[in-house]
């Protein structure tokens, strides 16, 4: 399917775990801890890029660990969370201010391009999932960490954008994984060094940021907020039974949810005490990015199979990773450009 290494049917068993790694390759000791945990997936950062060639070699590495097509995760929103940047790779304008550049009839057009190119370049190297689209609205005291990151300041907005985003990816043969459930944007603190704390009411968190993610709970994947919502709840979401429970019932999403990554310290306790947390929560995969071969080793002491309901969601995501239509590059990237310079065709 990318690499044409390992099967493409998934293992009989798989771990709750989507690991990052250390490097631009893969080191024997990471390869046998792989192989031995079968972890869903595998999620890459800058410090695993370098040019396109030893990318694809990485990617086809990692997927000789484990002996079949698993799925790799990258964040390639473009703007400032751009794991594949210049020289090999395009820049990104921010979403927010692109949106604000294209205007409002534009830009949900202008998204869909934009994370086409996003999939053509992702599949090249054997990547296969990206985390995004985000479905958090951004509000006046959205923290800067995130508040350029968004698509809009309404549910409209953020809805039609967000979809643009997902059918790209997908149709590029790309899984989005849909982010930060049950929304990020009234968050004021940064979650990779603290906990945010959100106090508006249940009715209007569910009449806007919640509803977002109503409108996309189709995705095949998602993401979990490290926020406490004051009016639900007095732990972080990832963690909370009820919240976990409340994304599944009342926002109704069904596909895989994987935790935001465990390292940011929004969390309390140690690594494989987060991750239990999460699990026993409801979260069907932890999301452990740093990549540092104790903390791997440490999760992998508690390593246990998928049960039956997330190796399920597990499958259907699988199911929904295809073939990438063919794109023109050159007229896609060309309708783009012309849409940042305001000059849409209509019609």
């Amino acid at each position: 399917m990318h690499s044409g290494r390992g099967a493409v049917t998934r293992p009989a068993r798989l771990s709750p775990f989507i690991f990052g790694c250390d490097g631009l390759e893969v080191t024997p000791d990471e390869a046998a801890l792989f192989g031995d945990v079968q972890p869903f997936g595998f999620i890459l950062f800058k410090r695993n890029i370098e040019h396109p060639e030893q990318l694809r070699r990485l990617t086809a590495g990692l997927r000789e660990a484990v002996d079949w097509e698993a799925p790799i995760f990258i964040d390639q929103e473009g703007g400032r969370v751009d794991r594949m940047g210049p020289p090999h790779w395009g820049s990104w304008l921010p979403p927010l201010d692109e949106g604000a550049r294209v205007g409002p009839d534009h830009a949900a057009r202008a998204m869909r391009l934009r994370y086409s190119l996003i999939a053509d370049d992702l599949r090249a190297v054997g990547i296969d999932g990206n985390c995004a689209p985000l479905g958090d609205i951004a509000h006046p005291g959205t923290h800067p960490v995130l508040r350029n990151r968004c698509y809009g300041e309404t549910l409209e907005t953020v809805v039609k954008s967000a979809r643009a985003v997902a059918d790209g990816l997908l149709a590029g043969g790309v899984l989005p994984v849909l982010k930060h459930i049950p929304g990020h944007g009234r968050a004021t603190m940064d979650s990779h060094l603290e906990l945010p704390r959100v106090s508006a009411s249940a009715e209007e968190l569910r009449l806007t940021d919640f509803a977002a993610f109503e409108a996309l709970n189709d995705l095949p994947l998602g993401m979990s907020a490290h926020i406490v919502y004051e009016a639900l709840s007095d732990r972080a979401a990832t963690v909370d039974p009820g919240m976990i429970a409340m994304i599944r019932d009342e926002i109704g999403f069904g596909g895989l949810l994987m935790t935001d990554d465990l390292s940011m310290e929004a969390l309390d306790g140690s690594l494989p005490q987060r991750a239990e947390a999460a699990l026993a929560a409801g979260c069907d995969a932890v999301l452990y990015c740093k990549g540092a071969f104790s903390e791997l080793a440490a999760l992998a002491e508690i390593a246990e199979d998928m049960n039956e309901t997330s190796l399920a969601r597990a499958d259907a995501a699988l199911e929904a990773r295809r073939a990438p239509d063919t794109i023109d590059r050159n007229a896609t990237r060309a309708e783009y450009e012309a849409l940042l310079k305001g000059q849409a065709v209509d019609g």
